[in-house]
């Protein structure tokens, strides 16, 4: 149970309790933690935050591609997109998700979709298009973030017109349509906000942030 009360499911067939598919193998799942977030800065430090959150990508092998701050049905709330190696196979898999945290718990809608047949074209055009000192280099959210997956312009927004059906387009444009349709139950809504105490190197290993990205479905 999450305290998700209702989404646009348009397109998708439930395959378990919380979990969605669509039929270009879109994942769409909802997820509830009953634990403090692990967030790594309050919202009101969004550098410090998005610092942290890329620090965490890369601890999992992954790559935080953006954050940034909104709104879940009027709650504060925080959209990642990441690509992290596949479990097995080749390609990337790309999530997108809102992490909606409150004092003791968090809620978290994440869409995901893997690469298949091939991969990296996305970019080579693009870097066939950008000049290559600015096709990849230092990460925007902190220059010495290092491991994981390199930092990438193709993975920019504005190249999702140019390839529409690539797994990383699909899932932001279909987070996007998403959102305004999510709704939170009020019991929710009305427990006391988020407020980060974590440090960046002796933080809780507890919910939200660093397990909704590990999990594949």
């Amino acid at each position: 149970m999450t305290p998700i009360t209702g989404m646009d499911l348009t397109g998708f067939t439930e395959r378990e309790p919380g979990v969605w598919t669509d039929e270009q193998g879109l994942v769409l799942s909802v997820h509830f933690f009953d634990i403090a977030p692990d967030l790594p800065a309050p919202f009101e430090q969004l550098d410090r935050l998005r610092y942290g959150l890329a620090r965490f990508a890369v601890q999992v092998g992954g790559g935080l591609i953006e954050a940034v701050l909104g709104e879940v049905d009027t709650l504060p709330a925080v959209r990642q997109f990441i690509k992290i190696p596949p479990a097995g196979g080749h390609g990337l898999v790309f999530l997108g998700a809102w992490t909606v945290p409150r004092a003791g718990c968090s809620t978290v809608v994440k869409v995901q979709a893997a690469e298949g047949g091939i991969t990296g074209v996305r970019e080579a055009v693009t870097f066939s298009r950008t000049e290559p000192e600015q096709c990849s280099g230092p990460h925007p959210y902190g220059p010495d973030i290092t491991g994981g997956l390199p930092y990438h312009v193709g993975d920019h927004e504005q190249w999702d017109a140019h390839f529409p059906d690539h797994p990383l387009t699909r899932v932001r444009t279909t987070l996007e349509r998403i959102t305004p349709t999510l709704t939170l139950h009020e019991e929710f809504k009305a427990l006391p906000p988020f407020v980060s105490a974590s440090d960046l190197d002796a933080g809780p290993s507890g919910s939200g942030v660093r397990r909704w990205f590990r999990r594949r479905g």
